[in-house]
């Protein structure tokens, strides 16, 4: 039996891990990574490690999945067999080469060749156990020479600055006369190669690590005497091949990759003024944003685009009070109320989703913490009960656990984000108006959200909400499927409660709950959440903690005297402080108030030889803190720059390397407050809660209109057939819900008419990219199957539109 963990690696670089299942061969770890990816990448690898007390973990396999391949798997559960890890197979990074071929005549009258090799850097080699020493080898090889010639060892980087050039002699057999001579040198500078490899100097005994290869036949020099080009570093040719690929297992993922090619804004004025006049259209049902929900296979990929787009444009309650009152009227009975999948109730939960994460947490984490550590049995169905147990006992401590849950939650009206109550109130007023014989229906349009759609499913599944970080044990799993159970029973307000319940022993268990206090709550909770007209926000803002961590800081040098050396500290930002710890849980070391975060910008990496830097610059001073890796970097610097974005002392300028030797390392100025030299990155909105690029949201809505454009004509025929032919339906047109075929039948043009303007944008771009992209330069080297696959196509479109 093995202790197996994963890890998520964008090429060699770890960005995050599972935690450890111990004692399985079959490990089920039923976990969810999202990130933006913050650089270029080649594979998206997956290792799999058995955990060793002793010694270093050991790899049993690993999934790479490269780059272009990852459209193949999207969003679908997929088997991967595991590959062998081999350091000759682990590569990643590129070389800027130079060969040229010149005459030189000899003492002797001889004329010979001589090869000039210049190899000029690397980019984005590996970082090896947090460390990266690199050097090169030149070989020339052909069938009877070999001939190596290396590099200085570049210390402690990643991109190394080469810079040098190696001369080989192309030599000729003696005997020859002049015309044979030719041939022979054509033939025999074809049959060489030159064959750079990288490695890492190791200071252990166990030898250098090899980091990828390349071969250059000398075929190249043929047309011109020089030649320079960027290649991608390959793994190398080994003869060990013959290890059977099934003998280690498989790996199952479920990769949901997307990549949006993003004009700038004026390109998308068109289709965004279209999607964000839905809310005034008359009726809801002929807008753009309704349309989308129409014609998309699932509600929820319209959901999320839409839903982010209006939340940025500040129209997200008017757009879901639209669309909710739409919903409202066609539904007949007040008990199925928002119970279907619709596109309303689908945006309502994503809305939930981006502006409520925060207020969840606050909410639940502490009391689904303490149920995950206390650990206490219970299982009230009589046939599950385990030997020792017992159902009094049992019944008890789930009792308490639902009470604090419940607690938690009835109480936390006052700190419900505004734009979920301004949603709330619309929807408790359409329904009252729909159904004003029916009391509760005001109660039930709201529960039916917040308690079914919101809190239910986050203590069910913790994980997925970040409320827990990783998959919860099997025990605590039953006991938070009992918990959930008994709280969405209680927030729905049912008449007969006991009856609610499948089970016979819910239902006794739910006896404890029948009482008046209990309905009273949650119709308190309801009313204040749904009110409008609620509490000014500023006045109750408690401390709220939006990231911690483990990273690394440079003393900055507040002593006197002092090494300014490197730690590990735990960080913590909350959206009044930003504070390091010695560990979790201790007393704060140093605090920066968020009104002294002056600018939060990237590091030079030739600062401290150090990779993922970034700087906290405060009035006084710069914090500079190094993070795990490029994901977590990213993430530090983006809520960073969030939180301090409103302060009014935020720098325009600052100096991206550090300040060492008495000087900027950047600019060269010698006063440690000389103002900076480079222009900081620009802010991004003010609002915390969500960092949404508005662009990229209507690129994403413009493809999927593209990707349904057949959907989109057949619903222009169903117009065309209902305004005239007042008949039943005809089948094929059914599925579409069309109130005004007049006003419906204008939107459709339009939106089909931006949708085409726009693919013809993109088709232009990348005809013109085409033409001016050359195969070897920096972002595309040799050995990029992307764009090797780009150009085929390319390749065949462009001969058909000849």
């Amino acid at each position: 039996m093995r202790d197996c963990y994963c890890t998520v690696n964008l090429d060699q670089e770890e960005v995050f891990r599972t935690k450890i299942v111990e004692k399985s061969l079959c490990p089920f770890y039923g976990e969810d990574f999202y990130c933006e990816i913050p650089r270029s990448f080649r594979h998206l690898s997956f290792y799999i490690f058995d955990r060793d007390v002793f010694r270093r973990d050991s790899i049993i396999g690993k999934v790479a999945i490269q780059k272009e391949d990852l459209q193949k798997y999207h969003n679908r559960d997929t088997w991967f067999q595991l590959q062998h890890v081999d350091a000759d197979s682990e590569v990643q990074g590129k070389v800027h080469l130079e060969l040229r071929l010149s005459e030189v005549i000899t003492d002797t009258g001889v004329v010979c060749h001589k090869l000039a090799t210049r190899i000029v850097e690397c980019q984005g080699l590996p970082i090896v156990n947090g460390q990266c020493d690199p050097y090169a080898t030149v070989t020339l090889a052909g069938p009877f020479r070999s001939e190596a010639k290396k590099t200085k060892v570049k210390r402690k980087t990643n991109n190394p600055q080469f810079d040098e050039v190696f001369y080989f002699e192309v030599t000729r057999p003696c005997s020859y006369s002049k015309k044979s001579h030719f041939d022979f040198e054509e033939e025999d500078v074809d049959k060489l190669e030159i064959r750079v490899d990288l490695w890492n100097a190791s200071n252990l005994k166990f030898g250098d690590e090899f980091l990828g290869e390349l071969r250059i036949p000398l075929k190249v020099l043929r047309q011109s005497s020089s030649y320079e080009a960027w290649y991608f570093l390959q793994p190398r040719d080994n003869g060990s091949k013959s290890l059977k690929p099934d003998d280690l297992g498989s790996l199952r993922l479920n990769v949901v990759y997307t990549e949006d090619h993003v004009f700038s804004s004026d390109y998308y004025r068109p289709l965004r003024d279209l999607l964000l006049k839905s809310a005034d259209v008359e009726p809801v049902s002929a807008s753009a944003a309704h349309i989308l929900g129409e014609v998309c296979r699932e509600k929820q990929e319209a959901a999320v685009p839409l839903v982010r787009l209006f939340l940025h444009y500040g129209r997200v309650v008017p757009f879901i009070s639209a669309i909710a009152s739409g919903e409202v009227t066609r539904t007949q009975d007040p008990n199925t109320i928002f119970r279907g999948n619709s596109l309303a109730s689908k945006c309502i939960d994503e809305t939930m989703k981006l502006a409520g994460m925060h207020y969840l947490h606050v909410t639940l984490k502490p009391a689904i913490e303490e149920i995950c550590q206390s650990h206490k049995p219970c299982e009230i169905d009589p046939v599950k009960l385990k030997d020792g147990e017992n159902l009094e006992n049992n019944m008890e401590n789930l009792r308490q656990y639902v009470d604090r849950v419940f607690h938690a939650i009835t109480e936390s009206g006052v700190s419900c984000p505004t734009v979920m109550c301004d949603i709330f109130f619309s929807l408790r007023d359409a329904a009252a108006k729909r159904f004003q014989d029916d009391p509760d229906v005001r109660y039930t349009a709201v529960s039916s959200f917040i308690f079914l759609r919101f809190f239910a499913p986050a203590i069910l599944s913790p994980n997925l909400f970040q409320l827990t970080p990783h998959h919860t044990d099997p025990q605590t799993s039953r006991t938070l499927t009992l918990i959930s159970k008994t709280v969405q029973t209680l927030g729905s307000l049912s008449k007969s409660k006991s009856a609610s319940f499948k089970e016979s022993y819910m239902a006794t268990f739910y006896e404890f709950f029948n009482e008046q206090k209990y309905a009273d709550a949650v119709k308190n909770f309801l009313d204040l959440i749904s009110s409008s007209g609620r509490r000014d926000p500023k006045s109750v803002e408690q401390p709220i903690l939006l990231k911690e961590g483990f990273m690394i800081k440079r003393a900055q040098g507040r002593k006197r005297f002092g090494m300014k050396n490197f730690k590990k500290r735990w960080f913590r930002l909350t959206n009044h402080e930003f504070t390091y710890h010695k560990s979790k849980g201790d007393q704060p070391l140093y605090s920066i108030s968020i009104e002294n975060i002056l600018a939060v910008e990237k590091l030079e990496e030739e600062s401290f030889k150090m990779k993922n830097m970034f700087q906290v610059i405060q009035p006084e001073r710069a914090l500079y803190i190094q993070a795990n890796n490029c994901v977590e970097a990213k993430d530090w610097i983006d809520i960073l720059t969030k939180v301090s974005q409103c302060n009014q002392k935020r720098l325009t300028v600052y100096h991206p390397s550090a300040y060492l030797g008495g000087h900027w390392l950047c600019c060269r100025a010698s006063s440690d407050s000389a103002p900076g030299c480079s222009p900081c990155t620009s802010g991004l909105p003010a609002n915390i809660q969500l960092d949404i690029d508005g662009d990229r949201e209507t690129e994403r809505i413009y493809s999927l209109f593209n990707s349904y454009m057949s959907k989109l004509e057949k619903m222009q025929e169903a117009c065309g057939s209902k305004s005239v032919y007042d008949g039943p339906e005809q089948e094929e047109y059914s599925t579409f819900v069309i109130d005004d075929p007049q006003e419906t039948y204008k939107t459709l043009k339009q939106v089909i008419a931006g949708v085409g303007a726009l693919e013809q944008e993109h088709a232009q771009y990348k005809r013109d990219k085409f033409k001016k992209t050359r195969y070897g330069s920096q972002e595309h080297p040799i050995g990029d199957k992307s764009f090797q696959n780009y150009i085929r196509q390319q390749s065949e479109t462009s001969t058909h539109s000849i």
